[in-house]
Formats: structure tokens, C-alpha cells, sequence
């Protein structure tokens, strides 16, 4: 298996893909956490990823301890207004997008260089333009 590099020091942001695979143990995700952590690395996720990422077969003790690994950034008005900012910049709307926009909208407060684990590397191009790395789990 090819390890990705990631850049020193900033911060790694996982979308729900990214989320969810860390919960199921993926191999690939769970060593770029580990390589993205060794270089000192922050990971973060959305608080919304939470919800978007937990169904009823999750294994709430693995959730709980997988969360506690993680800073998860919180979405209040200010933050939801910004989403919504970047929704409309990219001629996005609707519920579709919403919790990407509170997720690219996280990754671009974060300490640079960010890096974001997502599966839907489209829409969060749109979202966060060239100002955040994303990769494909």
C-alpha cells in the first residue's frame, strides 16, 4: 500500500467518508491519521460530520473513543452564515450541500496547510477553491 504524504504541521479535516472509515478501522485512513499526527498535525472534524457519519449500527464505544482523538469544531450562527456565504460563491444551495459547506467552511479556519480527507472532492473544491489540499480516502 502507497502511504500519502502530508505536509508538516497544520491541520488534517475529515469529512463524514473520512469519519466513517476511521470508525470501521480502514487501514488506509487510519495510518495517514497516523502519519498526519507524527508530523504534528492537528485532526479535526466538523461537529455536523458527527451526525452526518453515525447511524444506527455504530459502535458507540468506538465512536466515543474515536471522538476523543479528535477536536470537533462547532458550528454556530457565525459560522453557519459563513457556510452559507460559501454555498452562494460557489452556486451551491439546498441541503445537498449543506453540511459540506459547514465542513469546508471549518477547514478554511484551520491552522494552514490544511489537508481534508474527503470522498467528494468536487463539491469541496467548489466549496474551498485552491486554499485547502484535498485528498481521496
Amino acid at each position: 500500500m502507497a502511504r500519502r504524504r502530508l505536509s508538516h504541521e497544520g491541520t488534517l479535516v475529515l469529512d463524514s467518508e473520512g469519519l466513517s472509515r476511521l470508525l470501521g478501522d480502514d487501514e488506509t485512513v487510519v495510518a495517514l491519521i497516523a502519519e498526519a499526527r507524527s508530523r504534528g498535525m492537528e485532526v479535526v472534524i466538523s461537529a455536523l460530520t458527527i451526525i452526518e457519519a453515525v447511524h444506527a449500527r455504530t459502535n458507540k464505544a468506538r465512536l466515543n473513543w474515536v471522538l476523543s482523538g479528535l477536536r470537533a469544531v462547532p458550528v454556530g450562527d457565525e459560522e453557519a452564515k459563513a457556510a452559507s456565504a460559501l454555498l452562494m460563491a460557489a452556486g451551491l444551495h439546498g441541503h445537498k450541500y449543506a453540511i459540506d459547506a459547514a465542513v469546508a467552511e471549518a477547514a478554511l479556519r484551520q491552522q494552514r496547510p490544511v489537508v481534508m480527507l474527503t470522498s467528494d472532492a468536487d463539491d469541496m473544491a467548489k466549496l474551498c477553491g485552491d486554499r485547502i489540499r484535498l485528498v481521496s480516502p
